[in-house]
Formats: structure tokens, C-alpha cells, sequence
């Protein structure tokens, strides 16, 4: 990566965090179910440590075994929460959401980064996104790349579907409660890294009713010499039906370069869901609160 030249008197190195994030946007699709009564949205407690609880591992759909008192075996748990998965990527392709982004450099001197934009479709069908608010970026320490284009698309609002399954091993750590949401919790990493591919590593939770991923914490990997990416957190709410989709997104980590670090925030909210032709009324369900103590930046 090269430097900008308003940094090399500072010897700042460049360094990747969001991507086109515009474009990255307009094909990320986060979607809703049809009809049903909504459940509350996951909590926003720090996750589960690894290692703990039942302890079962699984690796792609292989696998067996009893992971404690639950009512199927762990590999059939796996197995029906990424066919539910599955089932969600393809619904969300018929949703239109509205987005806020802010990604920020928060150190004193530090520049931020604003999109405002709504994903919609043409009277023909075709999905578009149009941006409502974009002002002037002013960040000067950071810049964007490819891979965080990957990342905003499909990383950061991870879905482990029954086709992407095979690439990653996934290990069952026990069972938690998250506000009233009770659920499986899962550290999920990358079985191989192939070249220009992105992948999710860290913890999911999957509700036990649904069988649907609540909530996810973890980064994208590899981390490219220095491109670096950071930890995050996304939440998942669930407005209709089994579907849980994402509705808020944030980071916040200090990236380490070989210059020196570079602390990175950035806040994702999705709202607004609408089924192409339709509207859904939300009801009931509440928007994921910030979580009042973020996750420890991981070690780099």
C-alpha cells in the first residue's frame, strides 16, 4: 500500500479499514422474513470465552457426539442452523433497508467518514443504492481497500451457510443467555486460507428456538502484511418469522502497524426493512442498544 503524501512527513503507514463502502453497501442485502410475531433483539453481553462449556467440536458437517443436556447431537445443530442460513440469504435478496455509517479516527488530530444511503429497487426490479447524505471524508491516517470491500459485503454481517460451511471448523463451547434469547455459542474459524478469499473468525451465537445466528464477534483474516482489519460486533433482531437479521454493527480496536498504532471506530446501523412491493411494520421490536463495555481490541 502506499502512503498518502499528506502522511509521509509523519511517517504514518497507510492502512486499510472500510472499503468502498458505498459499493460495498449496495450489494450487501440484509433482509427480512415474512409474517410473524417479533422477538426481542440479542443481548449485548461480551461473549463466551473459548474453551468453555461442552467443549464438542465439529469441522464443517462432520462430526458427532452430545454436547451436555441439549436435544440433538451438535453436528445436527450445525447442520440445521446453516440450512437456516442458507435459507436467509436467499429471503434477504428481496429487502431494501436504509444505512448509517460512520467511521471515525478518534485521536485527536483524527478525521471521520459519513454514509448516508438507502438500498432500493427500480420499478423493474433492479436493486440500487441511493445515497442521501455523503459528505467530504476527512480521514487522513487511514485508507480504504478491496478487502474491506469483501468485508462490508459479507464478513462484518456473517452468514455460515450450508455452502460455506466445509470451509470453516466450528467448535460448540457451551450454551448462554443473552437478554431472554437463549443460545448455542459457537467459535467458528477458517479450516484454509486461500488466496484473495475473506473469511470470519471469532464467536457466534445461535438461538436455540430459531436456529439462526443472533450475534457474532470476531474479525476478517488474513490480516496483508499491513492491511490490517479490526475486531467487531454485529447483533441480529429478529422482526418476523425465524429470520434474524443484522441491525447494528460497531468497532472499535486499535490496529498495530509497524509505524506505530492506529485506532479505528466505526459504528453500522441498518433499519427501515421493506420486502420489494411491501412494507413491514416493525412493532414491537427495539433496536440492539451500544454495548456499555465494547470488547477488548485483540492482540495483533
Amino acid at each position: 500500500m502506499n502512503e498518502r503524501p499528506d502522511a509521509v512527513s509523519r511517517n504514518i503507514k497507510r492502512t486499510c479499514v472500510w472499503a468502498a463502502l458505498a459499493s460495498a453497501f449496495a450489494v450487501l442485502t440484509v433482509t427480512l422474513p415474512t409474517a410473524a410475531t417479533p422477538r426481542q433483539a440479542a443481548a449485548t453481553q461480551a461473549p463466551a470465552a473459548a474453551g468453555t462449556g461442552a467443549g464438542q467440536a465439529a469441522s464443517g458437517q462432520a462430526g458427532s457426539g452430545q454436547g451436555g443436556n441439549l436435544p440433538m447431537p451438535v453436528d445436527e445443530i450445525i447442520r440445521r442452523f446453516a440450512q437456516h442460513e442458507s435459507d436467509f440469504k436467499v429471503a434477504r435478496e428481496n429487502y431494501t433497508y436504509s444505512q448509517e455509517v460512520l467511521i471515525q479516527e478518534p485521536d485527536q488530530d483524527g478525521g471521520e467518514y459519513r454514509l448516508e444511503s438507502e438500498i432500493v429497487f427500480t420499478p423493474q426490479g433492479k436493486r440500487y443504492e441511493n445515497v442521501t447524505y455523503a459528505p467530504p471524508s476527512t480521514l487522513h491516517r487511514i485508507m480504504l481497500t478491496p478487502e474491506d470491500t469483501k468485508d462490508l459485503e459479507n464478513i462484518q454481517p456473517f452468514v455460515l451457510t450450508t455452502e460455506d460451511l466445509p470451509k470453516y471448523d466450528v467448535k460448540f463451547t457451551g450454551r448462554e443467555k443473552i437478554d431472554e434469547v437463549n443460545t448455542y455459542v459457537f467459535q467458528v474459524a477458517p479450516k484454509h486460507i486461500e488466496k484473495n478469499q475473506r473469511y470470519f473468525q471469532g464467536t457466534i451465537w445461535v438461538d436455540d428456538h430459531d436456529l439462526a445466528v443472533v450475534k457474532s464477534d470476531g474479525k476478517a483474516v488474513p490480516d496483508i502484511k499491513e492491511n490490517l482489519f479490526p475486531r467487531f460486533v454485529t447483533y441480529r433482531e429478529n422482526i418476523e418469522g425465524s429470520f434474524w437479521f443484522p441491525t447494528y454493527t460497531h468497532a472499535d480496536d486499535d490496529l498495530h502497524f509497524k509505524t506505530g498504532d492506529v485506532r479505528i471506530r466505526m459504528t453500522v446501523r441498518y433499519k427501515n426493512y421493506k420486502r420489494f412491493g411491501s412494507t413491514i411494520k416493525l412493532g414491537p421490536s427495539r433496536q440492539v442498544d451500544t454495548p456499555a463495555n465494547p470488547p477488548a481490541a485483540p492482540q495483533k
